[in-house]
């Protein structure tokens, strides 16, 4: 295994009932009490806010420097798509910057997930700092996919290539290199909504390591 813990499968949804769900862009109307959980207010925790292009208020998101995410297609030409798309990357390192930090309470994370998302990415990202566990080396995200439902309701697919990064110890920063194995290869399915201030926010998600779509 390259990255840290996975996420437990009992905190997320099949991949084809996602896809599925996500076009009413509905929930169970329950949330949960997560610190810092503000459904992506300005209010959220954050190191340091700054205002992006777009206008909104976002909590600042450094990696260390032996940590890196490179995410393919960026741009697809539709400005839904690629606003859809640019928050998913933010989701995806702010969940890195807390696991390299150790700082769960002032993480970026409430601020771009939310419902189930942010209930299995709070515990997944929580159990790993309380191992002092973290990774070390790049990530890449590949053949990454939007489906636009409405103007709130958003699906993103991606593969991730782990087969670089390794695992490492937050407290004595020891490397530990991870044999490269077809579930090295992830694909993730994911629910996006935008919420009131504008953001896509992850919703729910689902993991399939080792997926045959994603080998090289």
């Amino acid at each position: 295994m390259n990255r840290p813990v996975r996420l437990v499968a009992a905190m997320l949804t099949a991949s084809a009932a996602l896809l599925l769900t996500a076009c009413g862009g509905s929930d169970d109307g329950k949330d949960d009490k997560i610190a810092g959980a503000g459904a992506g207010s300005r209010k959220s925790a954050s190191p340091s806010p700054s205002t992006s292009a777009d206008g909104i208020d976002r909590p600042e998101i450094k990696l260390p420097v032996d940590m890196k995410n490179v995410f393919d297609g960026q741009k697809t030409g539709d400005a839904v798509k690629d606003a859809v798309l640019a928050d998913s990357e933010r989701r995806i390192n702010a969940v890195d910057a807390a696991l390299a930090s150790g700082d769960l309470k002032h993480s970026a994370l409430a601020f771009y997930a939310t419902d189930r998302a942010l209930t299995g990415l709070y515990e997944y990202t929580k159990a790993n700092i309380d191992k002092n566990t973290s990774w070390a080396g790049t990530a890449r995200y590949f053949d990454r996919q939007v489906t636009v439902f409405s103007k709130t309701s958003a699906a993103v697919t991606y593969c991730v290539d782990e087969s670089q990064a390794n695992l490492k110890n937050r407290k004595t920063n020891k490397v530990t290199k991870a044999e490269t194995s077809p579930d090295s290869y992830v694909f993730y399915n994911t629910a996006m909504k935008k919420n009131k201030d504008g953001v896509w926010q992850t919703r729910d998600l689902s993991e399939d390591r080792g997926a045959q779509k994603c080998q090289p």
